[in-house]
């Protein structure tokens, strides 16, 4: 696992610069969905949720924790919205960048499952715990062997990916994690009733 964990760490290294600094524009449009995006749910689903987060961002972690299986099993899973994750990497970008590569590089049908096993892991890491550990059982899950992860995670396209995740939540004016949009209008409350409220207006408006 240490070579996993010098690839992933050249791989944040890579990615420092150009996230360094959120540019000075006007707040725009949330950009739309493509086949590039990591998304969950029918694509036709009549409501789209798109969430900027971080992998070492608590806020983050207690909401994939304690909101997000819900939120799957009423709104996802019965076809009303279609979730989308895109990248926002916070302080420790040591930390952060790693392990957006490492979920970005997992198969596309196996992106959630390597999110979610790495923001429950996400705690242990912050309190000092081996990043190795950490990698490991979403490395496992990722549905690649650890030399794929490990050659995706330096590569170009895996840093334009993210870079591209986190142009689009700076020009729709997301600078903080987590950030929700439901069909590209900003919500402020993430609790499980105030993402419903939103969604069920955004139906209603349809």
């Amino acid at each position: 696992m240490a070579a996993v964990r010098r690839s992933l760490l050249i791989a944040a290294l890579a990615l420092l610069a150009p996230l360094a600094a959120a540019p000075a524009t006007a707040v725009e449009p949330v950009a739309p969905v493509t086949a590039a995006d990591r998304t969950i749910g029918r694509a036709d689903a009549p409501v789209t949720v798109i969430e900027y987060a971080s992998f070492s961002c608590p806020a983050c972690a207690d909401w994939h924790r304690f909101v997000w299986p819900t939120f799957k099993q009423r709104l996802v899973d019965t076809g009303q919205v279609r979730f989308v994750f895109r990248n926002l990497p916070t302080q420790p970008e040591q930390m952060s960048l790693p392990a957006a590569a490492l979920a970005r590089c997992a198969s596309p049908e196996r992106f959630f499952d390597v999110a979610s096993i790495l923001m429950a892991g996400q705690t242990a890491v912050l309190r000092g715990g081996d990043r190795e550990d950490w990698y490991a059982p979403a490395i496992a899950a990722s549905g690649r062997t650890q030399a794929q992860i490990e050659a995706c995670a330096t590569t170009p396209a895996t840093r334009a990916a993210i870079n591209r995740d986190v142009e689009s939540a700076h020009a729709a004016g997301a600078h903080h994690t987590p950030s929700f949009f439901v069909n590209g209008r900003p919500v402020s409350d993430r609790t499980l009733g105030g993402l419903e409220v939103a969604v069920r207006a955004a139906m209603a408006e349809r």
